[in-house]
C-alpha cells in the first residue's frame, strides 16, 4: 500500500474532498473548509516570505517539529477529523503500525511513523501553520523559541477565517458571537494538548471498526 498522502508544495493548495463521508458526517465539510482556508493563508505567507528572499526549509522527510513539540494544540472538531481519518481511511501497513503506537505511546506526535504523518490530510491547524525558513531545524530544536524570526507568522485574516468556519460546530453561530469568540480568544480554551489526549481509545475504535462495529457520528477520542 502507498504511504499516507503528503505534499511538499503550498501553492496553490486544494481543498481535500471526501464526498460520501461529508454527506454522512456534516461536521466534516466544515472542518475541511477551515483547513482549506488555513492552507491558503500558509501558501500566501510563504509566497510573501519567498518574495523577500526567504527559502522554506520544511520539506518531505523533515519531522523535527513533530518529534520535539510537546504542546501542539488541537480543537475538538480537529480531534473528530483525526479520529475519523485514522478509523475509516487509513490503510495497512500504516494502520497496524499506528494502532500499536497509539497503544504504546510516543515521545513525539502520536501520528508520526518513520518521519511521515499518518494523518497528513487531516493534520491540525497548528501543524499546518508551523513552517520554518532558511535553515532546517536542528535535532531537538524548537525554532519558535530559538529563532522566532525564521518561523512563519500566520496571516491573521486567513487564520481567523479558518477558525471562524469551525465555530458553528461549537454552537457559536451568529456573526457577533463568532467575532467575539475570536477577539476574546475564548475559542482557544477549547483546545487540548495533543499528547494529553487518550489516544489508546482511538486504537480501540479502529479495531472495533475493523470488526464491523457501527461507526459513531461523534468519533472523538476520550
Amino acid at each position: 500500500m502507498t504511504e499516507p498522502t503528503t505534499s511538499d508544495s503550498y501553492g496553490p493548495p486544494g481543498r481535500q474532498s471526501f464526498a460520501e463521508d461529508e454527506a454522512a458526517y456534516p461536521w466534516l465539510s466544515r472542518l475541511l473548509d477551515a483547513y482549506y482556508k488555513a492552507d491558503q493563508g500558509v501558501a500566501e505567507g510563504i509566497r510573501r516570505a519567498e518574495g523577500e528572499g526567504r527559502t522554506l526549509a520544511c520539506a518531505r522527510g523533515c519531522a523535527t517539529c513533530c518529534q520535539t513539540h510537546a504542546t501542539i494544540p488541537v480543537y475538538p472538531l480537529e480531534l473528530m477529523g483525526l479520529s475519523w481519518y485514522a478509523t475509516e481511511k487509513l490503510e495497512e501497513p500504516w494502520r497496524g503500525r499506528l494502532k500499536a503506537q497509539l497503544r504504546d505511546g510516543s515521545e513525539g506526535c502520536p501520528f508520526l511513523i518513520d518521519g511521515v504523518c499518518a494523518v497528513h490530510p487531516l493534520r491540525p491547524m497548528a501543524c499546518r501553520h508551523f513552517n520554518v525558513f532558511d535553515q532546517p531545524c536542528a535535532e531537538g530544536e524548537d525554532p519558535y523559541y530559538s529563532r522566532r524570526g525564521d518561523v512563519l507568522t500566520p496571516i491573521a485574516r486567513y487564520k481567523d477565517e479558518a477558525l471562524e468556519t469551525t465555530l458553528p460546530y461549537y454552537g457559536i453561530k451568529t456573526k457577533h458571537e463568532r467575532r467575539r469568540a475570536l477577539k476574546t480568544g475564548s475559542i482557544h480554551r477549547l483546545a487540548r494538548v495533543m499528547k494529553e489526549c487518550n489516544w489508546a481509545s482511538l486504537a480501540e475504535r479502529m479495531e472495533a471498526y475493523e470488526g464491523g462495529a457501527p461507526v459513531s457520528r461523534n468519533p472523538r477520542p476520550d
